[in-house]
């Protein structure tokens, strides 16, 4: 396979490149290094939902860490993309079904890794990690549910780390305008950021709708990333928005 980036189809203003997701789809069994670096630019992104899932499934902060890291070694092991061509649908549903695969098979094993005797793939911040499940919803919500609200925040967490990035040039007016991003503003919110801004209300709103825009643009994008098709875009982010609301 060559250069995943190589090639681009535009549908909607979104570029939907043969990189991540569809880069594994292609490889299958066989593999590629372009597939390798796909799955674990996946697992970065989306450690989080895998830790919390586990722990809601009876595990401790200390076991949760190291079976996360232990499933990314299996995944990340020669011939693991075989689960690739039989499960139907996006990364967010290979993985979990993966993962459960995973701790079913193999859970005994897992929990005799000691603590940092395995390769440490992903940079897991306990004390974030942990702090972050404490904080979920009550423990009504099933192992399953956390692991979709998570996965949604991720990618939600993702596109904004791209937005910001691409406002590097502009970090006074990001700082200001990003609250617009997350919530309804009052009615004074325009003026006030206009007054730390320098800007007309009007032209604050017109920031505002740019960015949102922009945003909504990445958040898609981020989809793209662990979807098949173009078609499977729009339903996943109403999956995920689904997901954060419970």
């Amino acid at each position: 396979m060559g250069d995943p980036t190589s090639s681009a189809t535009v549908h909607g203003g979104l570029a939907f490149t043969a990189t991540h997701w569809t880069t594994l789809l292609a490889a299958g069994d066989e593999g590629s290094p372009q597939a390798d670096a796909a799955l674990e630019k996946l697992c970065r992104a989306y450690w989080y939902p895998l830790y919390a899932h586990i722990r809601r499934g009876g595990a401790s902060a200390p076991d949760a860490e190291d079976l996360t890291q232990s499933f990314f070694a299996s995944l990340l092991r020669p011939r693991s993309l075989r689960w690739v061509a039989r499960e139907k649908g996006g990364f967010r549903a290979f993985l979990l079904a993966a993962l459960d695969h995973f701790l079913a098979d193999e859970w005994d094993k897992a929990r005799s890794l000691k603590r940092g005797g395995g390769q440490v793939l992903v940079s897991l911040d306990e004390q974030d990690a942990e702090g972050r499940y404490q904080a979920e919803p009550a423990a009504a919500a099933s192992a399953e549910q956390l692991f979709d609200r998570g996965w949604a925040l991720a990618v939600l967490d993702a596109a904004m780390t791209r937005l910001r990035q691409e406002q590097a040039g502009k970090a006074r007016h990001f700082e200001v305008l990003q609250k617009f991003l997350s919530e309804m503003p009052p009615g004074d919110a325009y003026e006030a950021a206009g007054a730390a801004l320098n800007l007309a209300p009007g032209a604050v709103r017109v920031a505002v709708h740019r960015l949102r825009q922009r945003y909504r643009e990445l958040v898609r994008a981020e989809i793209a990333c662990t979807v098949s098709s173009f078609s499977e875009v729009e339903d996943e982010l109403r999956f995920l928005l689904q997901a954060i609301r419970g």
